[in-house]
Order: C-alpha cells, then sequence, then structure tokens
C-alpha cells in the first residue's frame, strides 16, 4: 500500500500520511507523491478543497533521515521544495487535521493551511537548530508573523516541543478535540467549503494573504540555499550521525 494516500469525494481531496511503522516519516518519493496530488487539485476543477491528514496518533515526525541523507534536496526541482512551492501558492482551501506529534515540515507546512484542526494530543516542534540546519518552508518568515518575534524565536532556536493548546493562543491551530474526532473535524468543515462558490472562496483566500506569495517564495528560495549549504557541515555532520547511532551530539566544538 502507498505511503500516501489520496481520495477525493464531494469536491474534497484527502491526502493522508500512510506510514505508521515509520511514525509518518516522509521519503523524498512521499514528497513527489504530495506534490502531485497538490498539483492535480489544483487543476482539476471538481476538486474544491484539499485535506492532509495523518493518523490518531502521528501526523508526520518530519523527514525520513535515513531517506534525507541518501536523497538530501539539491535542486529547486527537489520533489521537497516541488511539495512546499505547491502549498504556498495553492488557490483553494487548505486544511489539515494534526494529532499527536508534528515535526520538522510536519509544523511547517502548516503555516500555508488556511484551517488546522488539532487533536489534544499534538505537540508540535521545529527542532532544526538542533539538527546543526535552519528554517524550511518560509517559517522563518512565517512563525514570526505569526507568533510574535519572541514566541517564535524560542520555537525556533530552542527547537522544543509545545502543545495543542499553545498552537492555539498563538493562531496556528483553531480548534482543539479529541485525537479520534480531529480527522473527522477537517472532514466537516471542509466539507462545508466544498459547497460553497470556489471562485470566492480563491478570491478570498487571494485578498487574505495579501500579494505575501512572492516574500513567501523568495524566502524558501533563501532558505533552501542556507539549508543546503548547512547541510554540509560539521554541525549537521555531527547531528545527524549522533542520530543515526542514538547517541547525544556533541555541539561544544562547533
Amino acid at each position: 500500500m502507498s505511503d500516501i494516500l489520496t481520495h477525493i469525494d464531494a469536491g474534497v481531496m484527502t491526502i493522508t500520511f500512510n506510514r505508521l511503522d515509520k511514525k509518518n516519516s516522509i521519503t523524498s518519493d512521499m514528497y513527489a507523491a504530495m506534490a502531485d496530488a497538490v498539483a492535480q487539485a489544483s487543476a482539476d476543477a471538481s476538486v474544491r478543497v484539499v485535506v492532509f491528514q495523518g493518523h490518531e496518533t502521528i501526523f508526520s515526525a518530519g523527514n525520513d533521515i535515513g531517506d534525507f541523507l541518501n536523497k538530501p534536496p539539491s535542486t529547486k526541482e527537489s520533489p521537497v521544495f516541488r511539495f512546499l512551492r505547491g502549498i504556498a501558492g495553492f488557490e483553494k482551501p487548505l486544511l489539515a487535521a494534526v494529532a499527536g506529534p508534528a515535526v520538522g515540515i510536519g509544523t511547517t507546512m502548516l503555516f500555508h493551511c488556511d484551517l488546522v484542526y488539532a487533536g489534544d494530543n499534538a505537540a508540535f516542534s521545529m527542532p532544526f537548530v538542533n539538527l546543526g540546519l535552519c528554517p524550511e518552508a518560509a517559517s522563518s518568515l512565517l512563525a514570526p508573523r505569526m507568533f510574535g518575534y519572541h514566541r517564535a524565536a524560542e520555537a525556533l532556536l530552542l527547537g522544543e516541543p509545545f502543545f495543542a493548546e499553545a498552537a492555539q493562543e498563538v493562531g496556528l491551530v483553531n480548534r482543539v478535540v479529541p485525537p479520534t474526532e480531529v480527522n473527522a473535524v477537517a472532514q466537516a468543515q471542509a466539507r462545508k467549503l466544498a459547497a460553497k462558490p470556489l471562485s470566492s472562496l480563491i478570491e478570498t483566500k487571494r485578498l487574505m494573504k495579501g500579494g505575501d506569495q512572492q516574500a513567501v517564495l523568495q524566502k524558501m528560495d533563501e532558505e533552501g540555499q542556507s539549508f543546503g549549504r548547512m547541510l554540509r557541515e560539521p554541525a549537521a555532520k555531527e547531528a545527524f550521525g549522533a542520530f543515526m547511532e542514538k547517541r547525544k551530539p556533541d555541539f561544544s566544538k562547533l
């Protein structure tokens, strides 16, 4: 069975992380599948809303480290960057249902969603600094805008988890519900949206975004260049080596 499932019903495309045995960690092939699905949803007039969901115990553990090290993103056409540009420029409503951990891109992709519903077991984290890296998905721009600078600095510099109520307080999450209900709540909201005039949804989203898309894409490119450079530097090599060897990294000389 595929690690990414897509299903269309009543104008709603649902994209499901389906790699539970690996904590829904994301491979290059999964990014490619999601990028293709988002492109299909954008082009298909019968698709009016897209929903991302995981399992009631986990949304996504972020990048699959082994796959990431074997196939690091090297160009703007790498699957992860295609996916990020796809969700950043998606004109129709984009929703997410998040339960359990949402690590790295599992959190940063949510900045590009219009509505986010979280289980009360949700745990969000952006541990890029802890891996010797820098933020991605334009989160270095969007997190300070949404959270305020100091809360964003705490989330991005420390990289520690923050939980559903805190995510709702800073505006990342619309509503917190029991984990077993989060997917159903997101689906119900998606169906409400799908019944509305698509032209009005698209124009309202465009007006709310306020012409920010170019700034977001520029920030993604800037982050991508820094990310690629830092991936080759000693701090990231130590962080990933420690992860694979199941030990604590030592950054004392870096």
